[in-house]
């Protein structure tokens, strides 16, 4: 896994409103990086993320384990090889009010979160106005080692990412960007 190919700083983005079903686009140094378009109306949630456009060279899969996603786990596993690289469990009634992830490796074991600012600001998000931008947190092993911050932004919901690659795997940062963004839009 060279560096290059999964960066620790982009711009993860997905238009507010697209006729042709939910589409993310991640961008590092002005360049498109990683492209998903999400199926609609799945049961069991599978997303695939492609290298480009074309959607021709999948780079991870990101798979619900459960049905339901109130308080779902979902499985990385990198594109090329199919190993498995982690899991992404959402906390599913502290979501309600403040959006939190448990991040765990491939055995299980949970070594990281990402949480949401602030348990205020993000009920004033979810029941009074939707426009206040969200920043997450996130640690490893206690310590505070990136974050996913998002911008204000009429037209689209834009995150700058920044998450150096030595303390998370970049392809579990990548993962928790779209199922950040997939999650963010159901909620409003």
């Amino acid at each position: 896994m060279a560096s290059t190919e999964w960066p620790s700083h982009y711009i993860a983005e997905k238009p507010f409103f697209n006729p042709f079903g939910r589409t993310f686009k991640i961008f590092s140094n002005g360049a498109l990086r990683f492209y998903v378009r999400q199926k609609m109306f799945r049961l069991k949630e599978a997303i695939h993320v492609y290298a480009d456009e074309r959607m021709d060279a999948v780079r991870l899969r990101i798979k619900a384990r459960n049905v339901i996603d109130f308080s779902a786990t979902y499985d990385v596993t990198d594109g090329g090889d199919g190993v498995l690289v982690g899991s992404l469990a959402r906390k599913g009634f502290r979501s309600m009010f403040r959006d939190t992830w448990v991040i765990l490796d491939p055995e299980g074991n949970p070594f990281g979160e990402i949480r949401e600012d602030s348990a205020l600001a993000a009920l004033i998000r979810r029941f009074i106005l939707s426009l206040i931008p969200q920043t997450f947190h996130v640690s490893v092993r206690g310590t505070q080692v990136g974050v996913i911050k998002q911008r204000l932004n009429l037209f689209k919901v834009v995150y700058d990412v920044s998450i150096p690659p030595d303390r998370l795997d970049p392809r579990l940062s990548v993962a928790a960007s779209v199922l950040i963004m997939a999650i963010e839009g159901r909620q409003q």
